[in-house]
């Protein structure tokens, strides 16, 4: 989705609750967890020394990649990269031309034990350390997730909150209504009359969607029967993202600006909520998805135009890392610690910078609390072919 993060909007996707409420603040099921030893145990033999000599730095329009030897990485012989290679596979998918030889042997090693994906790793990529061009090497990380809502198919009392596909002059006049012409302007409710997807309860859960970029929606039907249905980002009204944290904070109404701090705002001020809501303009239209019966969902697809994978997909900024680029990620803060292998398959207006990323949570309440609280230091290496 692309990747515009509790209430930005990453993507072409997807996305972006909490972290873009609390990591746009500053500003596109997974319970915060530590990292756990590899499931295959401990390697039979140490892994070789990395004696090759360094290839030079790489340039590109907002980064600078450093080689480095491999034993820089921090958690590589612990991170079970097994559960990064789906996410691999799904980007091999639409690769670019740098990884069309590997990606072959990508999927070949799908299955293969933890070990050799290890030594395929160091045998076939370079670690290079992302830098800025003024060679600062620690980012910022935040999270996203993918709500999980209820929503009727037509508005009823208690469900009148209407999310929106694309309206017929989008491309025509940019930008588009703000949020509040949206609310209060009959020229623009026209323009939406019978563009209404669902309609939901809470019109801060339709914000957080719009931050997101994508949702699962349950959505009982005329008829009363239920069924699951995504929500995917179609187009945006080409207005800036302003963050309804940030305001709080600059008002000084509030000195916690994670989510539950808002939330608890909001609870206090129900008649305020609108206020706070219009000072974001942007929003989000999208298009219906049907979902698979009886299966998982897959995950929303990324700017990269893959489905992204929970705890294993991140959005960057693509001036500094090229969609489909395996990264190496280490971020410690008060929320989680994280030493993994990750796939760069999102962005999102707010992920700008060299050592920029945001981490895609996975779906539903656990996700959205990490998502929403997630704001830590970074950094990244960036693993190419040799």
């Amino acid at each position: 989705m692309i990747k515009f993060p509790f209430l930005n909007v990453r993507r072409a996707s997807a996305r972006w609750l909490l972290a873009a409420i609390v990591g746009s603040l500053t500003a596109c099921s997974v319970a915060p967890v530590m990292d756990e030893p590899s499931p295959s145990g401990p390697l039979a033999t140490p892994p070789t020394a990395d004696v090759t000599p360094l290839p030079p730095v790489i340039m590109q329009a907002k980064s600078r990649w450093v080689p480095v030897p491999w034993s820089e990485l921090p958690g590589l012989e612990q991170d079970a990269v097994h559960e990064a290679w789906p996410a691999w596979v799904q980007s091999c998918t639409r690769p670019s031309p740098a990884w069309a030889t590997l990606c072959p042997e990508v999927r070949q090693l799908a299955q293969a034990p933890v070990q050799t994906q290890r030594q395929w790793l160091r045998e076939k990529l370079q670690p290079y350390r992302v830098e800025s061009h003024t060679q600062q090497s620690e980012g910022l990380l935040t999270a996203y997730y993918e709500p999980v809502l209820n929503a009727e198919r037509r508005a009823r009392p208690g469900f009148d909150v209407p999310l929106y596909g694309p309206p017929a002059d989008l491309n025509q006049r940019k930008p588009w209504y703000t949020r509040q012409e949206i609310d209060t302007l009959p020229a623009a409710r026209a323009a939406l009359r019978s563009k209404a997807l669902v309609y939901l309860a809470d019109p801060v859960d339709a914000m957080v969607l719009h931050i997101q970029g994508s949702g699962l929606i349950n959505v009982r039907e005329p008829d009363g029967r239920q069924r699951m249905v995504r929500l995917a980002f179609a187009g945006t009204n080409e207005q800036p993202y302003k963050s309804i944290g940030r305001w709080l904070l600059d008002q000084n109404l509030i000195r916690d600006a994670s989510w539950p701090g808002i939330k608890s705002w909001i609870e206090r001020n129900p008649s305020r909520v609108n206020e706070l809501l219009w000072q974001n303009p942007r929003v989000v239209f999208f298009k219906e998805e049907a979902l698979p019966v009886g299966t998982v969902p897959p995950g929303p697809k990324g700017a990269q135009g893959v489905p992204l994978t929970a705890e294993r997909s991140i959005a960057v900024d693509r001036s500094s890392i090229p969609y489909g680029t395996p990264v190496w990620l280490k971020s410690s803060g008060p929320q989680t610690r994280l030493d993994r292998l990750v796939l760069a398959q999102d962005t999102g207006t707010a992920i700008v910078g060299a050592v920029r990323a945001d981490y895609y949570a996975g779906s539903g309440p656990a996700a959205g609390e990490l998502a929403g609280r997630m704001k830590q230091p970074l950094q990244l290496w960036a693993l190419w072919p040799r």
